[in-house]
Parts: C-alpha cells; structure tokens; sequence
C-alpha cells in the first residue's frame, strides 16, 4: 500500500517546532553525551528534517554518522557512532531487531524516526527501549506561531498576520501543506487567494501526491471529503476495506493526511473535491444525502449545507436546510434567507419557500426583497403558504405607509384561517377605519392556535387596538404593553402591521402617558423586539417621546442611534424622522433648521397616506405649517385624517392629540373660527379621557390668553397639567407666553417662575433666522422657548455675563423686548435694562454701533442683519 510522499522543508540548524529544536540543541551542547532518542509524528512533520540536521551537527563534531540501511551494511558500528534511522516502520522485525541490539550493545548514539501506523512488535519494543532513555519527540501540526515562525524564516522576513491565519487555516498547520502554500505563494508575490484552488500549481501538486495513494485510503479521504462522519456510517467501498474504518483512519493519520481529530484540512478537502471525477464525488455526495432523513448524521444541517454549497441537487438535501430554515425563521432571519436559498439551490421549488423568504427578507430590512418574492406568490390562485404570504404583504404596505393596501391584502386574500392573522387584519381594518370589519374578525378570534408567545401577542395586540376604539379606552393600554412583553419575550421577528411596542407607545401617547411610553419603548429596545429591523422604529418612538418631554438632546441622540451606519428608513417612517426634525426645531427656535425640515416633510407627505398610525407626525406637521403660513398644503392630508377619524366615530383617545395640534395651529394661523370646534370637542370628551380634559383646559387659558385675559392662577394650574401628562414644552409656553402679555408685575413674576420652574433649561439661542416669506408674520405669535447650541467668546472688550450673553443673542435676532422677555422668562422692563447695561458696557452711542459690538463681543462675523 503507497503512503504519501513525505516532504522535507529546507534543512538548517533552526526547526519550527520546540520539542525537535530542543532535541537538536541537546545534541549541539554536548555532542560527545550518548543520545538514544526516538522521534514519532506523521508523514511530513518534520522528522526527517530533524535527522538531517542533527547529522550536520554530528558531522561537524567529527563523529561518524550512519544513516538509513547502512547500518546493516557496512558491517560493524564502531563506539561513539551516531545512528539515524528514519521510516523504521517501513523496517521488517529481523532489521529492527539489529537496531534493538546496537542500542543494548554498546555506547553509540541511535536516533530513531517513525510514523505510529503500522503498529509493528519489534518497532514497539526498540522505542520502547529508546523511551526508557529520553521521552519521545512527538511531533506533528504547528500551531498558528509555529506557522508565522516559518513563513519568517522561509520568506526572509514576517508575512502579515491575514496571510499567516489564512494559511493556517487552509492548512490546519499541516508542515507538508504549509510548505506546499507558500511555494505556492512565491509565484503570487505573497498574496493569497480566497479559495485556494486558485493557488498556482497548488492543486496540481497536492493532488499528484493524493493520486498516488492506495485506493482504500484515496475513497476515504473522498468520503471525509463530501462530510462522511468517521463516527457514523461510511460508504460500503470504505466500511469493507481492512475490516472496518479505524485500520484506514490510523493510516491516514500516521501520512499526515488527516488532522489529529480525524477531520481534513480545508486544502485537503478542495483538492480532493477538484480533482476526483464530478461523477463520483456525485455518488459518495448522494449516498451521504441517504443519512439525513435517517438520522445517522450528527448535524443534518451543516452536513446539508456543505451538500448544497457543492452544487449537488438532492430532495432529500433541499427538505433538511427547508426543516431548518423553518427552525430559524421566527429568532434568526439572516441565517433563514441563506438556509432556504440553499434550500432552492439543492431543488426545492422556489415558490414552496418564497413566502417564508419573504417573510426572512422583511426581518432583516430588506423590503424590496420581500415585495419582489411576494407579489408573485400572491398572482397565484393556489399559491402555497398564502396566509402568511398575506401577513408580509400586509407588513410591506404598512411600512410603506399605505395601510389601506394591507387591508386590501386581507380583504383578498379571504377570512384569515389562523388566529394570529385575524389579530393582524383586525389592527389593519382599524388602522383604516372599518371598525365593523375588524370587530367581525376578533370575534372569530378564540385563539385556537397553541397559545405560544408569539400567538398571544398577536392576539392582544388585535384586542388593545380593538379597544383603543371602544368604550374602555382605559384597557388598551395594558393589552397592548402585555402584547409588547410578550413578543420581547418570545425573540421573534414576525411579520406585523406594527409592533406592539409601537403600537403601545402610540396609544400611551396619545394618552397622555409619557412614562409608560419611555417604559414600554426601553424594554422592547433592551429585549431586542422586531430584531434590527424593527429598532429604528422603536428609536424614533423614543426620540417622539424625550422630545415631548421637552429633552432634546436625548432625542437627537436617538435620532443619531436609528439612522447610524446609513440605515434607510421605511417611507412611514421615514415621515416620523422628518416631524421629528420639525418638532424640534420649532421646540428649540431653529428657523433656519424648521424650514428645511419642512421642506423635507413637506414632500414626503405625497409618499404616505394617513392611518391610525399616523396622525401624530401629521399634527406636528399642521403647527409648522401653520407658523411657516403654509397650512394650506396640508389641508388635504388633514381632510383625510379627519375623515378617518368620523368612519371610527371620533375616538376620544386618538382624537385628542390632533385636536390639540389644531388648537396650536389655529392660534398661531390667527383663525379662532377653527380654533373653536376643536376646543369644543376638547370638552366634549373631557369627561370620557383625562388628556383631553387636560387640554380642554389649557386650550381655554390659551383663548383668554390670546384675548388679553390673564389670569394667572388658571393658566398656572393649565400649564402643570400639561406638564402633569408630559407637555412640559406646552406647558412652559404657555405660562411664559401669559407672562409676557401680564399687567400686573406680580404675575408677571408669577408665571414666570412657573415657565422656569416647568423648563428649567431654558437659554439664549444662538441661531438666526433667515428670510422667509412666513417669518416676519409667524414669529410674532409663537412664544419661543430657545436652548443653547453653542457659546462664542469675544475677541477682545469687555466680557459679558451669561445672562447678558442671552439677551444680546435676542438682541442680534431683531426681537423686542416683549419677545427677549418670553424667550429667557424675564419682564420686558428686565430685559430693558440689560440692553441698557450692556450698551454701556459697550460704549455703544447708537443702536448701529450696538450691533456692531455685539457681533464682535459673540464672535459673529455680521454678515446676517438683525
């Protein structure tokens, strides 16, 4: 039987490995000391490099050496000789037997070098004998420094780390495969190929040795090769060969063909595959295929994986990755796509998969993906997996921002069988207004589906969305933070209209319920709810609330966390981002930075349609657009929303919010025939939801406000009850707004302290505004509630205190003193007099050479007028 060629690295004083080197260094120290050693390791492991180097050594010491079969030949050995002998277990027992004698006989040195297969009695006696004198050498694969140390010194100098792990694990440390890489190597210029079959002459050579392997040995490589496991059954050709595979498995790795836990190294492993013959590797890969159904393999999956990565095309390899792609879908989404495509490549029909494709693709983001895996399932009057080809249609247009679409999805597609699509067409048919359809459905919902996590929070999620609309609005709430718990809980990544921590959030929200939505928000973003292609909603949800809270900057650090790493948006939520920014800007005086806002969500109105969902970016929308004298491009998008809101018969709890935005806008449009209904309604439905008693309130301080009608204890007890249900921004401008408009000092002070103690934070702006058709006429009717983005110091003059710095920004921006009075919470005669101190301080004679020095003490280059 031919045993693989053994290959001798370059031959020197220096080995690679510590325990052949330190055997070396012992011969080198004192070569006169008697050395009986034996040397053990597979083929090409270094042991013949070993002898020849320590025959150099002996060489140059003046002692004789005797290598090999001339031992036996040239008669006698004389005192003091050194005897390497290498491939003893290619020696027949009388030759090993001589050996065995020379080492009892007389004082002579015997190095002794040999595999560990075949297993001969007089080889296992000599080393034996030899192990009584010196433990063994063992040698065998390098590790990844042993590696690194031998590019070194064979190329000169260090290779890269990169290069060094890609050939150790190519090689698996094999010292016969690394040098055979680096030859390899030397024709690239040092680089190094992904796939190794890509090294030149690499596969030539490594398979030229492999072809000159006994048969028996050659068909059990193949058979690791394709993913036979040692452990279990083999093909029939390898299991009759020598009585049994451990006899071939000894062989193989006394050649240094395998690697010491049985398995091939990844160079091996292409090699083999590349040059044996397409049709038996088919053979032996279809036979390993006939395992998986019986459960003979110890991990059906990657055993098929490696079957269809080959290209092989067997049912019973497409049914094992289906099996397993089912397992991953609901937790891990990615590692589902790659399973079912592999599914496809190894013949499973595509469109047997493609729903749960799609459903893999809309959990890791990727919505054009699902959209074009799904619509041509849906075309299909017997499409297979139809329901759930449904949910991710329906999931699709709902973040599209065409809700009324995923209706039409359930309305075609027909009564949904499963109980958990029923929830998911009930949430739909509510979102868009048909109250009467999704009643129908939930009571057909009876949850007779196992009620595992996922089902039970579809199912309360359908249920607290259901009562959002009804007469308990008080019990949506809890069946929808429940709903959030336990998707968190189950770690799925299903397909949904909405999550329901969103959905919880939204109702929390509109409710007045800040906390509850911080709360619900920060568990489902803790417990990774949705998966990542679900945080970015939930990140905006969160950026919503802080800033409703009146904390800014934790919103934007929000913003920043949901769009890091260019993550797109999906078009409804791409709305939520941009009435964030418009949100924002208005909250913090950014004229500059609202019209751009605007601008932005301006256009993409056109792109969403009004839902249930959305009604809170649209009202934040209506004020800017009332401020910015544009109200009239939302009109139509505000028709809908109120129209929507007529087909559910106004519910208190999603209609409040709206109206309060309406109020906001009417005082800011100047229009108290509009501001009137909705304060009206406010009152209506004081009685039935405390947040719209709450803005009942403040909407009427704001009309007596706006009249000229202070009263101070009112307004004071409007503005903490706004801040009381998370409006702490509407509540500071309120009281800061009656403050600015009070005749008497004493309440002047009054709702000034209550505005400072409402937003405490507040400081100067240092942000302008620029021309704008709506500023000059806007700007006077919204009270502004301004934070600091930044500090100037002056170059030279005198410095200005902090309280100065404030007012002479105000001053810069063209405001009164009224305006810098509502802008810092100070009296207009307060602000008076700083303007006045400042000027003096200046030595400012006028007001143009006022502005002048103030730009120069803030370090503004005046290029913007006041």
């Amino acid at each position: 039987m031919t045993a693989a060629r053994t290959v001798h690295v370059a031959a020197g004083r220096r080995l690679v490995n510590r325990k052949a080197a330190q055997l070396l260094t012992e011969a080198s120290t004192d070569p006169r000391s008697q050395l009986l050693a034996s040397v053990s390791g597979p083929g090409g492991s270094g042991k013949s490099t070993l002898l020849e180097n320590l025959a150099v050594v002996y060489s140059e010491a003046g002692i004789p050496v005797r290598t090999g079969r001339q031992v036996l030949q040239q008669g006698a050995v004389d005192e003091g000789t050194t005897v390497l002998i290498d491939d003893a277990h290619q020696w027949d027992d009388p030759e090993l037997e001589r050996i065995h004698r020379l080492v009892d006989g007389q004082p002579v040195n015997v190095v002794v070098a040999y595999r560990m297969w075949p297993q001969l009695p007089a080889l296992n006696r000599l080393t034996t004998t030899l192990e009584t004198h010196r433990r063994p050498v063992l040698l065998g694969p390098w590790n990844r420094d042993e590696v690194a140390a031998h590019t070194a010194t064979t190329h000169g100098e260090p290779l890269p780390g990169s290069v060094v792990d890609r050939i150790f694990e190519l090689t698996g440390g094999m010292p016969w495969l690394v040098q055979h890489a680096l030859e390899a190597m030397s024709s690239r210029g040092r680089t190094l190929p992904q796939d190794p079959l890509e090294f030149g002459g690499l596969v030539d050579q490594v398979g030229y040795e492999l072809e000159r392997l006994a048969p028996d040995l050659r068909e059990l490589l193949l058979a690791l090769a394709v993913g036979f496991d040692p452990a279990g059954p083999m093909p029939a050709e390898v299991e009759d060969t020598l009585g049994g595979i451990d006899p071939l498995m000894s062989q193989a790795a006394a050649a240094g063909l395998i690697l010491p836990e049985g398995s091939l190294p990844p160079l091996m492993r292409s090699v083999l595959l590349q040059t044996t013959p397409l049709h038996h590797v088919r053979t032996a890969q279809h036979a390993l295929a006939g395992l998986l159904s019986t459960g003979e393999t110890p991990d059906p999956t990657d055993v098929a994986r490696g079957l269809a990565q080959s290209g092989l095309q067997d049912p019973r390899v497409a049914s094992t990755l289906q099996s397993a792609g089912d397992s991953a879908l609901a937790t891990e989404p990615h590692l589902a796509a790659t399973l079912y495509e592999e599914a496809t490549a190894a013949g499973a029909p595509g469109v047997s998969t493609a729903a749960r494709r799609a459903q893999a693709a809309l959990a890791t983001g990727d919505l054009e993906g699902a959209g074009r895996l799904v619509d041509p399932l849906l075309s299909q009057p017997e499409a297979p997996d139809k329901q759930r080809g449904a949910d991710v249609a329906a999931s699709l247009w709902a973040q599209r921002g065409m809700l009324a679409r995923s209706a039409q999805v359930y309305r075609w597609v027909g009564a949904p069988a499963a109980d958990a699509s029923k929830a998911l067409a009930a949430v739909v048919m509510i979102g868009t207004g048909d109250r009467d359809a999704a009643r129908s459905l939930l009571a057909a919902d009876r949850l007779e589906e196992s009620p595992t996590l996922t089902n039970v929070a579809v199912s309360l999620m359908g249920q607290g969305v259901a009562e959002s609309v009804g007469e308990h609005t008080e019990r949506a709430l809890p069946a929808l933070v429940r709903a959030s718990d336990m998707l968190t809980a189950s770690g799925a990544a299903i397909p949904l209209p909405d999550s329901p921590a969103a959905l919880a959030a939204l109702v929390a929200l509109h409710s007045g319920e800040l906390s509850v939505a911080e709360s619900v928000l920060d568990d489902a973003l803790r417990g990774g709810q949705g998966g990542p292609a679900g945080r970015l909603r939930l990140l905006l949800l969160r950026a919503w609330v802080a800033m409703l809270q009146d904390h800014p900057d934790n919103a934007g650090a929000a913003i920043a966390e949901a769009t890091a790493g260019g993550t797109c948006p999906a078009p409804r939520d791409e709305l939520l981002l941009d009435a964030l920014h418009v949100g924002l800007a208005r909250r913090t005086d950014d004229m500059a930075g609202l019209v751009r806002a605007w601008e932005r969500a301006r256009g993409r109105l056109l792109h969403v349609a009004v839902d249930l969902y959305n009604l809170l970016p649209l009202g934040e929308l209506a004020v800017a657009a009332a401020r910015l004298r544009d109200s009239e491009r939302l009109r139509p998008h505000l028709a809908d929303a109120w129209a929507l809101l007529d087909k559910l018969d106004q519910p208190a709890l999603w209609s409040t919010p709206l109206r309060w935005y309406a109020v906001q806008a009417a005082i800011l449009a100047e229009k108290p025939t509009e501001l009137a209904p909705q304060a009206s309604a406010l009152v209506r439905a004081s009685g039935k939801h405390h947040l719209a008693a709450v803005l009942a309130s403040a909407g009427r301080s704001w009309v007596s406000v706006l009249a000229g009608r202070i009263e101070p204890r009112a307004v004071e007890e409007s503005a903490r009850a706004l801040a009381a249900v998370g409006l702490t921004w509407d509540g500071a401008r309120l009281a800061g707004h009656a403050a600015a408009h009070a005749e008497e000092r004493k309440d002047m002070s009054r709702l000034l302290a209550c505005a400072r103690d409402l937003h405490p934070g507040t400081r100067g702006a240092t942000t302008t505004e620029p021309n704008h058709p709506a500023q000059s006429t806007a700007a006077e009717h919204e009270p502004r509630m301004t934070v600091t983005t930044g500090k100037a110091s002056a170059p030279e003059g005198p410095a200005l205190s902090e309280r100065e710095r404030e007012v002479a920004r105000l001053v810069l921006e063209g405001k009164t003193y009224r305006e810098i009075g509502a802008a810092i919470f100070i009296s207009p005669r307060t602000a008076e007099h700083h303007i006045a101190r400042i000027r003096r301080r200046l030595g400012a004679s006028n007001r143009s050479e006022l502005l002048t020095q103030l730009r120069l003490a803030l370090g503004e280059d005046g290029s913007q007028g006041p």
